[in-house]
C-alpha cells in the first residue's frame, strides 16, 4: 500500500535528515489520512496518484508566483517537493505516446473539431489515470483537433 511505502521512506528520510523529504512525506501522508476520512475507506493507488498530481500542481502554481516575486528560494523549495512526490507517480507517458492515444480516441469517437472535446478528455483521461497530466493530455487534444479542423 502507498501509505506504507511513504511512512518506510518517511523513516529513512528522517533518519538520513533529509528535512525537505521529510516535511513533504510528511505532507503527503496528510493528505491521504484526509482523503481517508472524507471517504470513510483506505484510499487505493487511484486515488492516491490524484491526491499528488492535485499537490503537484498546487507546488508549480507556487513556484510560479515566488519566481515572478522574484522569492526564488522558496520557488526552489516548491520544486524540490514536486521532485519528491513525482517519485510516487507511476512512469509516465511521453508526448508522443499520449498523442497515439488520443488519435485514436478522437479516431473511435468520430469527433472532427473542438467541440468534441469533452467526449475526447471524458474516454482518454479514464484510459491514461496516472499514466499522464490531464494538463498535457488536454494540450494534446487540443492540438490534435485543431489539426483536424483545419483539414
Amino acid at each position: 500500500m502507498i501509505k506504507d511505502a511513504i511512512r518506510k521512506d518517511l523513516t529513512q528520510a528522517m533518519k538520513n535528515k533529509e528535512t525537505l523529504k521529510v516535511s513533504t512525506l510528511r505532507m503527503m501522508l496528510a493528505e491521504i489520512v484526509t482523503k481517508e476520512k472524507e471517504k470513510g475507506d483506505p484510499v487505493d493507488g487511484e486515488v492516491a496518484v490524484k491526491i499528488f498530481y492535485t499537490m503537484i500542481k498546487k507546488r508549480e502554481e507556487s513556484a510560479r508566483l515566488y519566481e515572478e516575486a522574484e522569492r526564488d528560494d522558496s520557488a526552489q523549495k516548491e520544486r524540490g517537493e514536486i521532485d519528491v512526490i513525482k517519485g510516487y507517480l507511476p512512469p509516465q507517458l511521453g508526448e508522443d505516446e499520449i498523442r497515439e492515444e488520443a488519435k485514436k480516441v478522437i479516431a473511435e469517437v468520430g469527433v472532427h473539431d473542438l467541440k468534441g472535446l469533452g467526449k475526447v478528455m471524458g474516454i482518454l483521461s479514464k484510459k491514461l489515470s496516472g499514466k499522464a497530466s490531464g494538463g498535457e493530455t488536454s494540450r494534446i487534444v487540443k492540438e490534435e483537433l485543431e489539426k483536424l479542423q483545419q483539414e
